[in-house]
C-alpha cells in the first residue's frame, strides 16, 4: 500500500516535472526575440516579455524540487559523504520533516488567499494589463506543492530505496 503511494506520488512529481522543462525552450525565444520585437517590429516585446516571465516562473517552481530528485539541491556533502548511507536517510528523513514540510506548508497556507484571488479572477500584468500574471502567482503553489509530494514520497520511502 505505502509502496502504491511512493510510486504514485513520483510519477506524479516526475511528470510534472517533465512537462514543465520544456519551457526552457520557448523561454530561450522569448528572451532572445525581446531586443528584435522592440527595435525592429516596435512591437510585441512586452507581451514576450509578458510570456517569459510565466515561463521563469514555471520553469523554476519545477525545478527547484527536480534538482532535490536529483540530489544535487540542499545537499551538504562536505560532511554527509562520511556518513553510511543509512545515516544519510535518516539524516535526510529528518531533514524533510523538520525543513520541507512544515516550509511547504506554511507558504501553501499563507498564500492560499492571494493565490486564490489572482486565480479566480484571472489577475492581469500590472504594467501592460496582458492576461497572466496569474500563473506566475501559481507557480509558487506549484514549488510548494511539488516539495510537499516530494517531500511525503521520501519520508514514506524504505530505507536502502532511491
Amino acid at each position: 500500500m505505502i509502496d502504491t503511494i511512493v510510486v504514485r506520488l513520483d510519477r506524479l512529481v516526475a511528470g510534472i516535472i517533465a512537462a514543465v522543462r520544456w519551457l526552457a525552450l520557448p523561454l530561450i525565444v522569448l528572451l532572445f526575440l525581446q531586443w528584435p520585437l522592440r527595435d525592429i517590429v516596435r512591437g510585441y516585446s512586452r507581451e514576450a516579455n509578458d510570456l517569459g516571465q510565466i515561463f521563469f516562473a514555471l520553469f523554476v517552481a519545477a525545478s527547484i524540487t527536480a534538482a532535490t530528485r536529483a540530489g544535487t539541491h540542499l545537499a551538504a556533502d562536505t560532511l554527509a559523504h562520511r556518513y553510511s548511507p543509512r545515516t544519510r536517510a535518516v539524516l535526510g528523513k529528518i531533514g524533510v520533516v523538520i525543513g520541507l514540510l512544515p516550509w511547504a506548508a506554511i507558504v501553501l497556507a499563507t498564500s492560499a488567499a492571494p493565490v486564490w484571488n489572482s486565480l479566480k479572477g484571472i489577475e492581469a500584468f500590472p504594467d501592460t494589463n496582458n492576461p497572466g500574471y496569474f500563473l506566475i502567482k501559481f507557480a509558487l503553489w506549484l514549488m510548494a506543492g511539488t516539495v510537499l509530494l516530494q517531500g511525503i514520497a521520501d519520508l514514506l520511502r524504505g530505507p536502502g530505496e532511491p
